[in-house]
């Protein structure tokens, strides 16, 4: 795990060998059984996870017990509840394991070695920024488009997650019912849809 992050910080924010040597001792690994819930709503977050394989999710549940999935994280990405881990605010969110999952967890203090590295520092502010833009076209997405529309856009931004997903976690991702999302990938199938990423 740690080489495989090792070699994507190398790729992605350009780190020299030397620079990952001192991040490494602020490193944990942890392997995550499926159905884990590693953060709960209203607690605080300290963690960010990178995922290395398997899957996780990010969901709020209502005051009906109905659950809202906010996004999904497969491997390489990134997920924690950053308003929670930043402003040491109740979490907005509850962050839980869909499959056997491997995470590398990025404490404050990893975030304070990295601080000292400029290159991971434009890194991880270019990927804050990106994923303001995600949240925003998101919000965009939920509030004016079509459910066929915001299906179209999962499926582009998540093409490896169709088979991994339960039916019913997509059909909250996209806002709507597992039935609305029956008959929107059967329209879609009439037409012979296929994604363009």
């Amino acid at each position: 795990m740690i080489t495989d992050f090792k070699k994507y910080l190398q790729q992605k924010a350009g780190i020299s060998d030397a620079d990952f040597d001192k991040l490494e001792p602020a490193l944990l690994t942890k392997q995550i059984s499926k159905g884990a819930v590693l953060l709960r709503q209203d607690e605080v977050c300290s963690e960010v996870y990178f995922i290395s394989s398997g899957l996780l999710r990010a969901y709020t549940v209502d005051n009906a017990g109905k659950e809202h999935v906010i996004q999904f994280a497969p491997e390489n990405w990134w997920l924690s509840d950053r308003n929670s881990f930043l402003f040491n605010e109740p979490a907005l969110f509850f962050i839980d394991a869909i499959e056997d999952t491997e995470i590398i967890v990025l404490t404050h203090s990893f975030f304070d070695l990295a601080g000292n590295i400029t290159k991971f520092t434009e890194f991880n502010t270019k990927a804050l920024h990106n994923q303001v833009r995600q949240h925003q076209q998101r919000i965009s997405l939920l509030i004016g488009a079509s459910a066929e529309e915001r299906y179209i856009d999962f499926v582009e931004r998540y093409p490896n997650l169709l088979l991994r997903v339960p039916q019913w976690m997509i059909a909250s991702y996209l806002g709507i019912t597992p039935e609305s999302l029956s008959r929107v990938r059967k329209e879609l199938a009439r037409r012979n849809f296929k994604p363009t990423k």
